[in-house]
């Protein structure tokens, strides 16, 4: 029996042995210095997505134009050399089993167009709001009480955006969205979980020119700590359902590239606890624009909020310190704080409260 299908099995191996080679031999060759080496094959294409007129003054030819294809038999795809030269392209090599590589010049600064998951945002969150969506730790100590932990996990990210590429300073339209929990331990050596807020939000924004705009809607509920409760007895039958859900315009504004000025004001559409509809905020940023590299750069920022159920009282942040700022906007910050007002917890919302600590921040 085996001796019967011993040709068709040879046969078969044969042609096995034929297409592994003939793969081996079409695959791009992969010299010394890592770069691969293509087959003979049509040459790459400069595509343009607008005219062929220069986008800026120059005395070089222009950027965005269809350059004559080349032939491939000697060229290598990104060298090193070229790949160093080539800083005002995003350049995307297709595989060639898909055809010629296409090379794409990055989009002029002031061209909108569409971006799933943009890189940057529009109308960054205020540096020393308490309740804003970030990554931060702040140890302080209140004026006649004890020393506490105030802790926020939060991020906020871009979905969609129609508008210009920029991460820093883009222009368009954007939708974000957002969430943080904020809680508060006590600093000792037990490390109490006292309470939290917790926030989520969906911001709609807009920039043009120095100006940013935002139109969101939130959700904000506070929280009792389970260890305070238990350090507590009967503290759980007078907690507070303290919720908000709100509508907020903001405007933000840049009259130097140094400043920016903020303000905005909100209404709960579903309050509980004690919350009343309107809140107001405004305050200032004051740092070097731009990336700013290792050195970093000092930084001011001042915040006021004024809530209803205070009678448009509340309170005021100032932070002073060092930034960091990376090349898509996010910013690390180290520095003091001095707050002065109605509790930054919304459990204790009736509370006043006099801090003064240290605090890191990473904010979107």
């Amino acid at each position: 029996m085996i001796a019967r299908f011993r040709p068709t099995v040879v046969q078969a191996c044969a042609l096995a042995l034929v297409a592994c080679v003939c793969a081996i031999v079409a695959l791009p060759a992969v010299a010394e210095d890592g770069t691969v080496k293509l087959a003979a094959q049509p040459g790459p294409v400069l595509v343009t997505g607008w005219d062929d007129a220069p986008q800026y003054p120059t005395t070089a030819a222009p950027l965005y134009q269809v350059v004559q294809a080349m032939p491939m038999e000697e060229q290598w795809i990104a060298p090193p050399d070229a790949a160093a030269s080539h800083g005002v392209a995003d350049v995307h090599v297709a595989e060639p089993v898909w055809g010629a590589p296409v090379i794409t010049e990055s989009c002029p600064p002031d061209v909108w167009f569409w971006q799933v998951l943009p890189d940057g945002l529009i109308y960054h969150s205020y540096w020393a709001g308490v309740r804003e969506p970030r990554l931060g730790i702040l140890a302080f100590d209140e004026r006649g009480s004890q020393s506490f932990w105030d802790g926020t996990l939060g991020g906020r990210v871009g979905l969609l955006r129609y508008g210009t590429g920029a991460s820093i300073f883009p222009q368009g339209w954007q939708l974000d969205v957002e969430a943080a929990a904020i809680v508060r331990l006590t600093l000792d050596e037990i490390r109490d979980f006292e309470s939290a807020d917790y926030r989520v939000g969906v911001p709609l924004t807009y920039g043009i020119d120095n100006w940013q705009f935002k139109f969101a809607v939130y959700h904000l509920s506070s929280h009792l700590g389970d260890e305070f409760a238990i350090a507590n007895p009967g503290s759980l039958a007078d907690r507070i359902n303290y919720v908000r859900d709100a509508i907020v315009l903001g405007a933000s504004y840049y009259p130097v590239p140094i400043m920016r000025l903020y303000s905005e004001a909100a209404y709960a559409v579903n309050i509980d606890g004690g919350a009343k509809p309107w809140e107001f905020q405004f305050g200032t940023e004051i740092s070097q624009p731009g990336p700013t590299g290792l050195q970093g750069t000092p930084f001011i920022a001042i915040n006021g909020h004024l809530r209803e159920e205070h009678d448009f009282g509340g309170d005021i942040n100032t932070q002073a310190g060092w930034l960091w700022r990376g090349q898509s906007g996010q910013v690390v910050r180290a520095g003091v704080q001095y707050y002065n007002g109605k509790s930054s917890q919304y459990q204790i919302f009736d509370n006043s409260e006099q801090q003064i600590g240290f605090g890191l921040w990473y904010d979107y």
